[in-house]
C-alpha cells in the first residue's frame, strides 16, 4: 500500500451518489485515468453515437483511446 501511494494509487475510492432520470441513457464508470483527461461532456460526445447503435464495448475503446 505504501509503495503505491507514493506513486498516487490507494486503495480508497471516490464514491459519488446520483439519482438517475427518466431521460439518462447510460452511465459511464472509469477510473480516475480517464477522468483526469476527459469531462463529463467530452465522455458523453464520445459515447453517443455508439449508444445509439448499441455497442458499449466500442464506446469503452473509444474512451481509453481519448484518454490515451
Amino acid at each position: 500500500f505504501l509503495i503505491n501511494k507514493k506513486l498516487g494509487v490507494i486503495s480508497i475510492p471516490e464514491v459519488d451518489h446520483t439519482v438517475l432520470k427518466e431521460n439518462d441513457k447510460f452511465i459511464v464508470i472509469c477510473s480516475d485515468g480517464v477522468w483526469e483527461f476527459l469531462s463529463n461532456e467530452a465522455i458523453a460526445k464520445i459515447v453517443w453515437p455508439f449508444y445509439l447503435k448499441n455497442s458499449p464495448e466500442q464506446a469503452g475503446n473509444a474512451i481509453v483511446r481519448a484518454a490515451a
